[in-house]
C-alpha cells in the first residue's frame, strides 16, 4: 500500500473509533410493586439502557410473586408516578420472569423516557389493569 492509502486508511480508522466513542448510553431502573387498591406480594425491579446513537432501548424485568402468570406487560406513558396512560412499548414473546427486549425509539419517546413519564406494568387475569408497576427513571 502506498503511504496516501495508509495515511487515508488510519484517518478512516480514527474516525469510526471517534463515533463510537461518542455513543452514550443511559440507563433506567424502576422499583415495581402493587399500585395503591390492589392487593399483591408481587415485587419487582426493571432496568433498562438507551443507546443514544441508534435511539435503541433495552430492558430486562425481573419480577415474582404475582398472583398468577403474567398476561401482558408494556411500557406506558407519558405519564406522572401513580397516572395512567397508554402503551408506548409492548413486550412481546415470553412474559415469564426475566423479560428482555429491545425497540427504537422516536426523540419525543426519549424526551418522555428522559423526563421519567414512562412506567413498566405488568398485568395478570386477577388484575387486568396491572398487578404491579413502577416508574422508569434514571439510574445514578
Amino acid at each position: 500500500m502506498r503511504r496516501a492509502q495508509w495515511l487515508s486508511f488510519g484517518f478512516l480508522a480514527l474516525l469510526l473509533v471517534c463515533n463510537s466513542a461518542q455513543a452514550e448510553q443511559i440507563r433506567f431502573k424502576a422499583d415495581l410493586a402493587a399500585p395503591p387498591g390492589i392487593t399483591s406480594s408481587g415485587k419487582g425491579t426493571a432496568t433498562a439502557s438507551l443507546d443514544t446513537t441508534t435511539k435503541t432501548l433495552s430492558w430486562t424485568v425481573d419480577y415474582s410473586g404475582l398472583s398468577g402468570p403474567a398476561t401482558a406487560a408494556h411500557i406506558h406513558g407519558p405519564a406522572d408516578p401513580g397516572a395512567n396512560a397508554g402503551i408506548v412499548v409492548p413486550f412481546t414473546g415470553n412474559l415469564a420472569s426475566p423479560i428482555k427486549g429491545t425497540a427504537t425509539l422516536t426523540d419525543a419517546q426519549i424526551a418522555q423516557l428522559e423526563a421519567g413519564k414512562w412506567y413498566v406494568n405488568i398485568h395478570t387475569e386477577a388484575n387486568k389493569a396491572g398487578e404491579i408497576r413502577g416508574q422508569l427513571v434514571k439510574a445514578s
